[in-house]
């Protein structure tokens, strides 16, 4: 098969679809494979890196789109590239399209075979592909929270772990899964007071049990978030339902009633947000105030740590990638139901639930195309 890379160009982006020990691997399955040029700059590696191991070098995304029967990226297509996409060809990407019609429309037109990292399954409804990149913004959230905090970024001037003498940030992170997990994790160790919110009780129990009851673990409740939020220094919203629209969990009521300069990193803004202020923001321009709260909504956080995050990806993407590329689609999903989960368009057809009912579109079982 032949495949193609093209380089990545969302705002400061920096992460690249295939690392050369992904392209490696592929190549020593016997295909082919072309990458625009530079597009791993931005993980410091040159083009000679994979020119040497026999990657083809093209200059221009154009080329990449037209000649390639899968086009491997990290972010999903912006609207240029969705009009170079062809019937027949395979996108296997991000698409986060429960919030994103236009995106749907323009992919649905194009008749290309989407397949959603994010939506591809794994054992007791894990999400593969998106875990380790949930571990990254989750890890980045309070890193990222603890930065805003500060005055000069219209944060309160807390310190998360405060001095002898002084109290620690009060962190409050809404949701305990991979996100909320590492949010707390990282929070914790910065020395500030941790409380983590979920509805699963057998998880808040493992929570309990990973932390040492050094992280105060609490059933959600409305009554929880309201109380939670109004006394935080920092909220992170880590709330997920695969392929679909977060819920707004943070209603404009409870933001008026949060302290002034608190802050609140939103690391569910891919799927729409868990706030009703929420709005998508970049790494150029990442934060914006309501009600005098600091909002951190950037839909692509870990493309700020790109060499770890493009190593952690392309260790889980790697296994499905090479099962597409040596099958075919068609024939690895119909073995694997895993990633048939990850089938979110096809030849114009909408092939996952969620993202109907989040659009009021019709939708075709998956199965029913193999």
């Amino acid at each position: 098969m032949k495949i193609g890379v093209p380089k990545e160009i969302k705002n400061h982006e920096y992460r690249v679809g295939l690392s050369p020990a992904s392209a490696k691997e592929l190549l020593a399955h016997g295909h082919e494979i072309s990458i625009e040029a530079g597009a791993a700059a931005g993980i410091g590696l040159s083009d000679d890196v994979y020119a040497d191991m026999g990657v083809k070098i093209v200059n221009s995304a154009e080329a990449i789109f037209a000649e390639n029967d899968m086009i491997i990226k990290v972010k999903e297509p912006q609207p240029i590239e969705c009009t170079q996409l062809n019937k027949g060809q395979l996108l296997f990407t991000y698409l986060h399209l429960a919030p994103d019609p236009e995106q749907t429309a323009a992919l649905l037109e194009s008749g290309v075979t989407a397949v959603a990292y994010e939506t591809v399954t794994g054992p007791n409804n894990s999400l593969p592909l998106l875990a380790p990149m949930s571990e990254v913004a989750g890890r980045l959230s309070a890193q990222a929270g603890a930065h805003c905090l500060e005055r000069a970024q219209g944060g309160s001037g807390v310190l998360m772990g405060g001095v002898p003498g002084t109290q620690p940030a009060k962190v409050f992170v809404i949701g305990g899964g991979v996100v909320g997990q590492n949010a707390a994790y990282i929070a914790k160790g910065m020395g500030a007071n941790v409380t983590i919110v979920d509805r699963s009780i057998p998880r808040l129990r493992q929570l309990d049990v990973e932390f040492g009851g050094r992280v105060t673990c609490l059933y959600s409740t409305k009554e929880a978030i309201e109380n939670h939020c109004a006394n935080a220094d920092l909220v992170i919203g880590a709330v997920l339902l695969p392929g679909a629209n977060a819920p707004k969990l943070v209603t404009r009521e409870i933001i008026k009633s949060m302290k002034p300069g608190s802050v609140i990193v939103d690391v569910a803004i891919d799927q729409g947000g868990c706030l009703e202020t929420s709005k998508a923001t970049t790494h150029q321009d990442p934060t914006f105030v309501v009600d005098d709260v600091v909002h951190y909504c950037v839909a692509n956080m870990p493309g700020a740590v790109p060499q770890t995050s493009t190593y952690a990806l392309n260790n889980a993407t790697l296994p499905f990638a090479l099962s597409m590329a040596n099958q075919g689609w068609q024939k690895a999903m119909r073995q694997d139901a895993h990633l048939l989960n990850g089938l979110n368009v096809h030849e114009g057809k909408l092939t996952y639930e969620a993202v109907a009912q989040a659009q009021g579109l019709d939708f075709v079982e998956a199965s029913s195309l193999l």
